[in-house]
């Protein structure tokens, strides 16, 4: 899914001297306002920020990855039970509280959406992007998820079948990318592994990352 830029002049009549978008300048004035009347903590909002795009974010998904790639019973469990085994290394809280996991294989290709909403596994995964919840993606995903993994960069070998599962608020989806090219990786450990692991990969609009890539 493309991502709409706006071209030179082409703000909407809106200007603001630190290149905030529009709709970030909207929250930066809902949350001076909100500040000013004591309705909210700016340090608080800065903490629950951080923690989601840096502590929590798609770095805990991509640990579970790693492993379920390196531990062949990991992998195994989390085919039978993901909530659990994600569970058991730490990673639960709000939106993760009932997961499965589904794998990339040389035959099938798995692409997470939320037709309805945004439901998203935010403890595993941490914020939704954008496109995520926008509706051309929402609908588009089902319809020709082909058309729109290529508009990611992502095209697919026609014989290779593409799997469109749908979250709700009661089930949340990981996707579980291929390992690349494991005789590349065999002496890689856990922490590097995670390394090639993306946060598109683990909704399945992208793959995993090669060694290459980081020498």
């Amino acid at each position: 899914m493309s991502e709409h830029r706006h071209g030179p002049g082409e703000e909407h009549g809106h200007h603001h001297d630190n290149h905030l978008t529009d709709m970030e300048a909207r929250v930066k004035a809902l949350e001076t306002v909100l500040t000013e009347k004591g309705l909210i903590d700016p340090a608080a909002i800065d903490a629950i920020v951080d923690t989601y795009e840096t502590k929590v974010g798609p770095r805990n998904g991509a640990r579970v990855v790693a492993k379920a790639w390196s531990d062949p019973d990991f992998a195994d469990w989390l085919r039978r039970d993901a909530t659990a085994a994600i569970a058991s290394l730490g990673f639960t809280g709000r939106q993760g509280e009932h997961m499965r996991a589904v794998f990339n294989t040389s035959e099938t290709h798995n692409l997470i959406v939320c037709t309805l909403c945004s439901c998203y596994p935010w403890a595993v995964l941490g914020l939704p992007p954008v496109w995520y919840k926008a509706p051309p993606y929402r609908s588009r995903a089902v319809i020709d998820p082909r058309g729109v993994l290529a508009e990611f960069g992502l095209n697919l070998p026609a014989e290779k079948k593409i799997r469109v599962w749908d979250s709700t608020a009661e089930l949340r989806y990981l996707v579980v990318p291929e390992r690349p090219a494991p005789a590349a990786t065999d002496d890689l450990g856990e922490d590097a592994l995670a390394k090639l692991v993306t946060r598109d990969s683990m909704i399945g609009t992208g793959l995993a990352l090669s060694p290459e890539a980081f020498r």
